[in-house]
């Protein structure tokens, strides 16, 4: 019960951001683009992979492979923040929310392996 209110959590989290990035059509400012070299297409694909990500964390009681794929997807768009933000010079306070997030996504995956 606690794996399903942690992806809830997780989800809600990601879900919101996923859907800003694709609502502005990846425009998220000139400023952001250029901290962090980041394309407005590829913050369009950003959000819908977080959205997609999500949308399976919500799923999650269906089965474990909701939650596998969802983490998946989700890890991939956060990891690759975090390694953002670190290359930006911002350290750990800058990516401490992607952070957070990533790695109850990465404790979520690896529980659904234990027996």
């Amino acid at each position: 019960m606690l794996q399903y209110l942690v992806n809830l959590y997780i989800g809600k989290g990601v879900f919101n951001s996923g859907l800003q990035k694709v609502k502005k059509k990846g425009q998220m400012g000139e400023e952001f683009e250029d901290t962090f070299e980041v394309s407005a297409p590829q913050m369009k694909i950003a959000g819908y992979l977080e959205a997609a990500g999500a949308g399976l964390l919500f799923l999650s009681f269906l089965g474990k492979t909701f939650t596998r794929l969802g983490t998946l997807l989700i890890s991939i768009v956060l990891g690759t923040a975090v390694f953002k933000h670190l290359k930006a010079g911002h350290g750990f306070e800058g990516s401490k929310g992607a952070a957070s997030l990533l790695g109850l996504s990465l404790v979520s995956f690896f529980e659904t392996f234990r027996k």
